[in-house]
């Protein structure tokens, strides 16, 4: 992944977190149940990095 798409990406986590942490605490709980499950789901899915890192 490239540097660009990382910093969408990470602006786009940014994003969701603040619209979530403007919702009211019981919908706060579920979004960030929902967006906890999303981002389980897609580190599952990634392609194991190397051992050595590189």
């Amino acid at each position: 992944m490239s540097d660009a798409s990382e910093d969408r990406e990470a602006e786009g986590l940014v994003s969701r977190v603040r619209v979530i942490e403007g919702q009211p605490l019981a919908g706060r709980a579920a979004a960030y149940a929902s967006l906890h499950d999303e981002l389980a789901r897609r580190l599952d899915q990634a392609p194991p990095e190397p051992a050595n890192g590189g």
